[in-house]
């Protein structure tokens, strides 16, 4: 099984693109953050994005789904974001690595979890802010720019997909395959 990562700004249609693969017959697994922040507002606590225990929810949600979908039968897995996007989180937010992350990190580089390149899903121009996504434009785009050297840094090609409509974005991932 091929497995690659949508990831890039919040906001940018990356599920909207998942959901679309998985309708063509795609592997798919979905992001985890932001039902980490539906979880947690849901006990009560407003924005857990601000405790540093968020990032090993988040990695530990992203594992158990990883393991869960690893024994699907499909030939292509698409994963909307991955523990990369979680080390660049904690970069944005300014958290060090914990422990948990680093150990997730090493596992996914040592036994190749992940094709090397990466769709890197472009902002459309705004973000359009929900219960769990509270960030500004001009942040989304610090973000962005974070996530693209995290993924770098860790060796990843990435996969421009420009701001167009959903199905033209689909139809440049799957050229892309």
């Amino acid at each position: 099984m091929r497995r690659f990562i949508l990831t890039g700004t919040p906001g940018s249609g990356k599920t909207s693109i998942l959901r679309r693969l998985e309708q063509e017959g795609f592997g798919v697994v979905g992001e985890a953050a932001t039902d980490v922040i539906a979880r947690e507002q849901a006990q009560g606590i407003a924005e857990p994005w601000t405790r540093p225990a968020f990032i090993d929810a988040i990695v530990n949600l992203q594992h158990w789904r990883e393991r869960l979908a690893a024994a699907a039968s499909v030939d292509v897995q698409f994963h909307d974001r991955s523990a990369f996007c979680t080390a660049a989180l904690a970069t944005f937010l300014g958290y060090q690595a914990s422990a948990i992350l680093e150990q997730e990190l090493g596992r996914l580089a040592r036994d190749a979890i992940f094709q090397k390149r990466v769709f890197f899903i472009l902002n459309l121009g705004f973000v359009a802010p929900t219960e769990a996504r509270r960030i500004s434009f001009d942040d989304a785009l610090r973000f962005e720019h974070v996530h693209a050297e995290t993924y770098r840094a860790f060796g990843f090609d990435l996969v421009p997909i420009d701001a167009a409509p959903l199905e033209q974005r689909v139809e440049a991932i799957k050229r892309a395959l």
